[in-house]
């Protein structure tokens, strides 16, 4: 599960920073990448980042409340 949560955050922050880019310059990379906003290499990509964020939301619930980012090594 740690790998999955590294993996969700990495793609959370490409969505970040691609909000950041569209309000501040009004340049989205996303779809300048895949030639169109609703093209179907960015409706993709933007449905993986949604399901990144979905997933650090509900993992902590899954996980007693602890987001596993490194192993977990018990005593």
């Amino acid at each position: 599960m740690r790998v999955v949560n590294i993996i969700a955050y990495i793609l959370v922050i490409v969505g970040a920073v691609n909000w950041g880019l569209f309000g501040l310059f009004d340049f989205n990379l996303v779809s300048t990448i895949f030639s169109g906003a609703r093209a179907a290499g960015s409706i993709i990509t933007y449905s993986i980042i949604a399901l990144a964020a979905i997933w650090l939301i509900i993992s902590p619930m899954i996980t007693n409340g602890v987001l596993w980012l490194r192993n977990h090594r018990s005593h």
